[in-house]
């Protein structure tokens, strides 16, 4: 059973990332802060919301101690914050100054990795706060991490769809293609599975990508045979891309979104219970350290927080079940119903008189809102058609293209420019860091010869013909 017991609505943006300490919550978003709350109230702290960054922030991550908190911008670097008050300990700047785009500190504090999208993984001493080893991956950009129990060996996952394990002197220890259009995220089980063949020690980890699966695996750790990762199953269920996993503390539960997914491993991998409250893409899920403690952060803007029950994980009913009806099959009356739920109830009667049903929603335009349903309030029509769009991008069946996602803020592009790097972004995304007297570039970190940005009128074309295809 879980039960929703808190929204936090404080971030002005996406939420990026949560993370646990044994006594607070912290949150970071594209709005560039990080934010921390107590677990006693779910107060924000004094010192909070931190500001160091000068881009959006990624990913966060607490010492084991919870002395510490890490967090990592596209801004290129990782900062390290004094939990106590707030204040900075340190800014690592990565190799080559690549936006950073994961941290992670191994379990007993004596290091703390963060990876970007050039590919380069750092391994800082959090003692000295300095660079201890370097090394970068063959393809793609570094977006996963997960540290193995007991501090050995860490794994990262690449935009590419590869697993790499690693030692702390930088080796490479092995490498899968685990997902095909790539890899979001990876977590390790705190809890050993003691035994094995010839006294191997293993690890369950699940990952999971832009190719809608969940894949659990077994890691093999043995010192004089080295280490290696063994496919256990896929699990199947989601509709879209899933941007985040993460085990209980017992590892006997594994959440998944893009919706919130709790399945109980015990169960052969069982789906149990579907938490569905977030309006946009569940971009992280995190338990907390021995406790209840569900933390579920989304597109949205809002982090929700969830009681549940591990003696029987997710056990039973649902919080709030989803819809099985694809809205393209919606009625009328399922349309008024998602108007209210959306803020919009004052349009339940206009779209009725129009019988505007799942279908006719999904076709709506800012001409058709205009033109026939005769919505005067520029406002309020483009408040209806984010909506609707927010729903269309809900509906999709399929990965999105990863060349129809801006490289900034990784959201499909609706108005892409091309910047003097060559690269394509998304023209408020590329304008906002253009803006912030920002004069290199975001995938290349190299100086930008002009601010000039061209619209690339043929990857417009392209992505509304894509578009276009998943509606029919």
């Amino acid at each position: 059973m879980a039960t929703l017991i808190r929204t936090l609505t404080d971030h002005s943006d996406d939420v990026n990332c949560c993370a646990f300490s044994s006594s607070c919550l912290a949150t970071c978003s594209l709005d560039k802060t990080v934010r921390v709350y107590s677990l006693n109230d779910f107060s924000e702290l004094p010192y909070s919301p931190l500001k160091g960054h000068t881009y959006a922030v990624h990913c966060c991550c607490f010492s084991p101690s919870g002395h510490a908190l890490a967090s990592c911008s596209t801004d290129g670097t990782t900062v390290v914050w004094d939990t106590r008050d707030g204040r900075v300990l340190a800014v690592l700047e990565q190799p080559g100054g690549s936006p950073v785009r994961v941290c992670r500190f191994s379990p007993e504090s004596m290091y703390l990795v963060s990876g970007a999208a050039d590919g380069s993984v750092a391994l800082w001493n959090t003692q000295s706060l300095k660079l201890y080893r370097s090394g970068s991956l063959k393809d793609g950009s570094l977006v996963a991490c997960a540290f193995s129990p007991n501090g050995n060996f860490f794994v990262t996952g690449s935009s590419c769809g590869d697993l790499t394990i690693w030692d702390d002197k930088m080796r490479c220890l092995y490498d899968e293609k685990a997902h095909d259009l790539g890899v979001t995220c990876c977590d390790i089980s705190s809890q050993p599975i003691s035994g094995g063949e010839h006294g191997f020690r293993h690890f369950q980890m699940a990952s999971c990508g832009q190719d809608n699966q969940i894949k659990l695996w077994l890691i093999f750790s043995a010192d004089s045979l080295g280490v290696e990762l063994k496919y256990k199953c896929t699990l199947n269920g989601h509709s879209a891309p899933v941007l985040a996993c993460a085990f209980s503390w017992d590892g006997q539960t594994l959440v998944s979104g893009f919706k919130v997914t709790c399945i109980l491993l015990q169960n052969t991998g069982s789906t149990l219970h579907t938490l569905s409250q977030h309006t946009r893409y569940v971009t992280t899920c995190v338990f907390a350290p021995r406790s209840p403690l569900l933390a579920t952060g989304s597109m949205d803007k809002t982090v929700n927080v969830w009681q549940v029950d591990l003696r029987q994980p997710c056990a039973g009913n649902t919080v709030e079940k989803e819809s099985e009806v694809a809205v393209a099959e919606w009625s009328e009356d399922d349309v008024s119903a998602w108007l209210c739920a959306q803020g919009l109830a004052d349009f339940v009667g206009l779209f009725k008189r129009n019988n505007i049903d799942g279908k006719e929603l999904l076709h709506l335009t800012r001409e058709s809102l205009a033109d026939d349903l005769k919505i005067e309030s520029l406002g309020l029509r483009r408040k209806v058609l984010q909506k609707i769009e927010d729903l269309r991008m809900k509906t999709l069946s399929v990965a999105v293209p990863d060349e129809f996602l801006c490289p900034i803020t990784r959201e499909l592009m609706r108005d892409p420019v091309i910047a003097a790097d060559g690269y394509s972004y998304e023209r408020e995304a590329m304008e906002n860091w253009l803006s912030n007297k920002r004069r290199s570039s975001p995938m290349t970190n190299l100086p930008l010869p002009s601010p000039l940005l061209t619209p690339n009128r043929t990857l417009k074309m392209a992505i509304n013909r894509w578009l276009e295809a998943q509606q029919k």
